[in-house]
């Protein structure tokens, strides 16, 4: 087996400094600048060498706008070799408004080794936000073989800080980095290098020593576990498929969440093929399997106290004389059928074997996350994840949304969907081929039906579910902005980490 590629490049070194800022010798210091009634001013600036910049500004044509920067030789008692002017906006500033400006800052110093913030921080979430932006903004790809990123890749971000916290607000930033690039580096991997097989190794040295432990189903265990959902989107490939669960506290009495995670290799959308435009890009349908394995190795890593099974569904769905066709019937794990009319929505059956599974473990909450659907896009463009399924959970997480600064936006599963999928031959149908409403919700209502019940009787309640279509947001196919690159960006690690975190409280 051919060993998929890595990126060479790590998580640059996070770090804290009380020393004034202009003391930091670095390439550059990021300055913060915000228009005001008197002009531009600097904000973080701590010390005189700094505040006196903000006599010059007027002079760089800056206005003190979202996305604008500029760099200047440092003047005189600054250590640093540059400033760097970056925009921080109009209004109350966020942590997650000086995350993105940190994350612009880093794009715009690409080459810079070592680079200084002085941004204005009051309290860990503040100092993490920075940090995690800084390091998200330098992100760059090395694939294993061909051309190498231009520029050198900044290797330590130091932060200039007062706020009590902060060491172990960098130490969570560089957890959550490192996962959200993780997630990145997978889905950026051509998919002639990551197939079920090699995603299951590359998780496997992605875990290492951590307290996860993690169990493989193979083709023939998937058979004997009746998977029907991921074994026939992936009997078309030459590549078998693999289910993977990932146990983190697995023997301990914590509150239990799932995570299921889609994760298609590849999607040609089998026989019912995609035009060849848009299978360009289908590499990254396994996103949701990422984002949960990034997760769990960070619940690992901060030591989160809470019970937590990762639930990656991989396969590849390609056209073959093998291929699953429109009409088949397929059975579920635990026992539902599936009539297969479009093998393009095959997502949902992978997801299908991967709910029940879950269910069987009788988690307190299950989020499962994917990119299931271009309706999504559709309907809330390429920054939003639709979110659906329980009140409860659905609450959970757009709690997380706020305090991440993960953009999130709940969508209802009408009942009156629930009759397109009615199918004379099976428990139910994939799709309703024709049908151009409503896809994102369509497919919503086909994941509830394999979450599982608290209980064996008709009227035992369900266990708690969201469902996250993250198809819009998990590919940024235009110019970068922020913290966040073109191609791959890692969205809803930082959230499901939150989650986690929160779903650990005592309540």
């Amino acid at each position: 087996m051919r060993p998929a590629s890595m990126a060479a490049m790590p998580v640059a070194r996070l770090t804290v400094s009380t020393a004034p800022a202009s003391t930091i010798e670095a390439g550059a210091l990021v300055v913060g600048i915000v228009p005001s009634p008197d002009g531009l001013r600097p904000v973080g600036a701590d010390d005189n060498a700094l505040a006196s910049i903000g006599d010059h500004l007027g002079m760089l044509g800056l206005t003190g706008a979202v996305d604008e920067t500029s760099r200047i030789p440092a003047p005189q008692g600054v250590a640093a070799a540059s400033v760097l002017f970056v925009g921080l906006g109009r209004g109350t500033l966020t942590a997650d408004g000086l995350r993105y400006a940190a994350g612009t800052a880093a794009r715009a110093l690409a080459g810079v080794e070592h680079v200084a913030y002085s941004l204005p921080t009051s309290a860990p979430t503040e100092v993490q936000a920075v940090l995690e932006g800084a390091a998200l903004g330098g992100y760059r790809y090395v694939p294993a073989t061909g051309p190498t990123p231009p520029s050198a890749p900044t290797t330590t971000v130091t932060l200039a800080t007062a706020v009590e916290g902060a060491a172990d607000a960098a130490a969570a930033a560089t957890v959550t980095a490192r996962a959200v690039t993780l997630v990145r580096d997978l889905v950026t991997t051509p998919p002639n290098e990551l197939y079920p097989e090699s995603f299951v190794e590359r998780a496997r040295a992605a875990i290492g020593d951590l307290p996860i432990d993690l169990q493989v189903w193979e083709a023939e265990q998937l058979e004997a576990g009746g998977f029907g959902g991921i074994l026939g989107v992936g009997q078309g490939s030459a590549r078998p498929p693999r289910l993977v669960a990932l146990r983190y506290r697995a023997d301990v009495g914590d509150r239990h969440l799932a995570l299921v995670g889609k994760g298609i290799t590849f999607d040609s959308g089998g026989l019912s093929l995609k035009p060849a435009p848009s299978m360009v890009g289908m590499k990254y349908d396994m996103t949701g399997a990422a984002t949960v394995l990034a997760t769990v190795i960070a619940a690992a890593e901060l030591g989160i106290a809470t019970r937590l099974t990762g639930w990656l569904c991989l396969a590849e769905n390609m056209p073959s004389g093998a291929a699953l066709r429109p009409n088949d019937v397929i059975t579920i794990h635990g026992g539902q059928t599936v009539e297969v009319l479009n093998t393009d929505a095959e997502g949902r059956l992978v997801m299908a074997d991967g709910l029940v599974a879950a269910s069987e473990e009788n988690p307190d909450a299950i989020i499962d996350v994917a990119t299931l659907t271009g309706a999504a896009r559709v309907a809330l463009g390429e920054r939003y994840a639709g979110v659906m399924g329980d009140a409860e959970v659905i609450d959970r997480v757009r709690a997380a949304a706020d305090e991440t600064g993960e953009l999130v936006w709940p969508m209802p599963l009408p009942p009156e969907l629930r009759p397109l999928l009615k199918t004379d031959v099976a428990t139910i149908a994939n799709a309703k081929p024709g049908n151009t409403a409503a896809g994102m919700l369509l497919a919503g209502v086909f994941l509830r039906e394999f979450v599982g019940r608290r209980g064996t009787g008709d009227d035992a309640p369900s266990i708690p579910w969201a469902h996250l279509d993250i198809a819009g947001p998990a590919n940024n196919a235009t110019a970068p902005f922020g913290y966040t690159p073109k191609g791959a960006s890692g969205v809803m690690v930082r959230l499901l980490i939150r989650v986690a975190e929160a779903f650990s409280a005592k309540e």
